[in-house]
């Protein structure tokens, strides 16, 4: 893993954030203005790395440098032509290195700072609170991909995988599964009013908004699962739910918890509400020999092997564990080994479910 790999796991201090607001308004003095005279691009990351390592701010200099590299139209700041680095930049480029750099002061995360972030190669928009995927659910998509294209074929009706993904966020696991897979398609659903806008404007921004339903949804509640039996029963579920454990919220960094939306973290006392929920609701949605892949954390892999045993009409059985790249277990595979119901045959693309609540 690269070194801002590194850093942005560094950034998100493992788990996530949630709540912020795009519309702060900050005091009109300005004590950390550089001095008065031009400064260049390497100055002025000099600058505000010293002036967030006084406030101890996380990773200040990766954080100065993303915002002078942003400002100067580059994604990082090893990217900027090297003449960049020593030019002075214009009053109006040092004005909005101020502004930006005053956001992470009040610890907004990096990637609502620049309003995007890049996820399995592709740029996406990024705005509080939604969910900012984190690098191991990069490892995920990987391994479904992987399995995908490895193992026994999966194709559905019109020639590839039909996924859905429960809990979609910004659209990162989704849209990063249609770039992969042409032909395949998908259903991503969020109980969260922001997450589905976000996520419909990424697919647009990436030209992926007519093989993909982006369906307001809440798993929790009962029957819920019936407005997904129109679209058919799907080959795959994919999520990265909710799964930290409740008495471990308020451990997370400033970042996570004033700007993150705490529901797409929260997984109530042992992290496992919202899997248990995707767990019996996948029985009726997927098709024979189907497979659930999840990112949980690293206590989840025994739990949820245990909770499965309890639950033998579900008929689901974990077939593997694979660990991130700190050597943790992190993710999950669960195969439906037993005969589908519930579901028609492929509707896609199928009548629009009526909207539910949540």
């Amino acid at each position: 893993v690269g070194h801002w790999g590194r850093m942005l796991r560094a950034l998100l201090s493992g788990l996530g954030w949630r709540g912020g607001i795009w519309g702060c308004t900050f005091s009109s003095q300005q004590p950390h203005l550089p001095p008065a005279r031009m400064l260049s691009a390497t100055e002025l990351v000099s600058h505000w790395t010293v002036v967030f390592e006084k406030r101890g701010i996380p990773e200040a200099r990766e954080s100065s440098e993303y915002i002078v590299a942003h400002v100067l139209g580059a994604k990082t700041f090893q990217s900027l032509r090297p003449g960049l680095w020593t030019q002075p930049l214009t009053p109006w480029q040092l004005q909005y290195v101020q502004e930006l750099s005053s956001y992470r002061l009040q610890r907004m995360p990096v990637q609502y700072i620049l309003g995007e972030w890049d996820f399995q190669g592709l740029s996406l928009k990024m705005a509080p609170p939604v969910f900012i995927p984190r690098p191991e659910t990069e490892e995920l998509v990987e391994w479904v991909l992987e399995e995908v294209t490895q193992g026994p074929r999966v194709v559905g009706a019109q020639g590839g995988p039909f996924i859905l993904e429960v809990g979609c966020g910004s659209g990162a696991i989704s849209l990063s599964l249609l770039s992969r897979l042409p032909q395949s398609r998908v259903i991503a659903v969020d109980k969260g009013e922001a997450a589905i806008c976000l996520a419909h404007e990424n697919a647009q921004r990436l030209r992926l908004q007519d093989r993909i339903r982006i369906i307001p949804f809440d798993v929790t509640l009962d029957g819920s699962w019936a407005h997904l039996l129109p679209w058919g029963p799907v080959d795959l579920v994919v999520s990265n739910p909710p799964y930290v454990f409740h008495r471990d919220m308020e451990k997370l960094a400033p970042e996570i918890l004033s700007y993150e939306d705490p529901l797409a973290l929260d997984g109530g006392e042992e992290g496992m509400d919202i899997i248990t929920h995707i767990l019996a609701l996948a029985p009726r949605l997927l098709k024979d020999s189907g497979s659930i892949f999840l990112e949980v954390d690293p206590r989840h892999p025994e739990l949820v092997g245990s909770w499965l045993q309890s639950q033998p009409d579900l008929s689901l059985d974990l077939v593997a564990v694979r660990r991130d790249f700190c050597g943790r277990p992190r993710f999950l595979h669960i195969r439906r080994c037993g005969p589908q119901h519930g579901c028609p045959v492929d509707a896609w693309p199928g009548p629009q479910p009526a909207r539910v609540p949540g």
